[in-house]
């Protein structure tokens, strides 16, 4: 059974009542989207996540970045475990949260970031809990709605990061481009050195540019943590 709370070196997630509890893709998600926020020349000003869960991305961005961050979370008791967690958080002046449908939601402003890591488990076996599916399925926000909402609100210069299963990256990546937003970086990541990719970590841009490519394995032939993602991970894991 998943702890009720999961403990960071500068923030905890209460998840008891979230849908999606705290993983280590999640985790590796935030920390990459955070490092690479924090390392760019021009830092993001205004920062969107697109279903915020636990509002564990919007922590983790906030302890990178000096960004104000807006979230968008439509299942209630998620919503409500998100805004507890943003509350308790040394950054909650800077993070503003809605309980709203992001299709339906009138956005003051566009954003430098957009990160979502939605709901992509699509044909796989859905949970009997109703909020799960909306959580891990496509029953609530397709993709292709993700897409026309990023395409809406992000600014001329700004990036849109996604999570995804390594299978759905390619005819994402194609839909993205059709409406507009071509990839500039890519991650993909492995469970460990010997698997095949799982995941993917896939950064837009209304504007086209050469493509990073690079790799991540979470585990290494021993079943530690490699070093590429211990490195990524170690502002916040508190044993790393």
């Amino acid at each position: 059974m998943p702890n009720n709370y999961f403990q960071f070196k500068q923030f905890t997630v209460q998840q008891e009542r979230a849908a999606l509890k705290v993983s280590t893709d999640s985790c590796l998600f935030g920390a990459y989207c955070s490092n690479w926020a924090a390392n760019k020349e021009e830092q993001p000003k205004h920062i969107l996540d697109i279903g915020a869960g636990t509002g564990l991305l919007m922590l983790m961005l906030a302890q990178k970045t000096t960004a104000s961050i807006d979230a968008v979370e439509i299942d209630e008791p998620s919503f409500l475990q998100a805004k507890e967690n943003i509350e308790a958080s040394a950054w909650h002046n800077r993070l503003q949260l809605f309980h709203a449908d992001v299709r339906q939601f009138q956005f003051q402003y566009k954003y430098d970031l957009i990160i979502s890591n939605p709901p992509f488990y699509e044909g796989d076996l859905k949970s009997t809990a109703g909020n799960k599916n909306v959580a891990k399925h496509d029953e609530g926000l397709k993709l292709h709605e993700l897409l026309q909402v990023v395409k809406s609100q992000l600014t001329a210069d700004g990036s849109f990061a996604v999570l995804l299963p390594y299978h759905r990256s390619a005819k994402f990546i194609e839909d993205a481009e059709a409406v507009q937003l071509f990839l500039n970086e890519e991650m993909n990541v492995k469970q460990t050195t010997a698997h095949s990719f799982f995941r993917s970590i896939l950064i837009f841009g209304k504007q086209k540019e050469e493509r990073i490519s690079k790799e991540i394995a979470v585990k290494n032939s021993n079943g530690d943590y490699t070093n590429e993602l211990t490195a990524l991970l170690s502002d916040y894991y508190l044993y790393l």
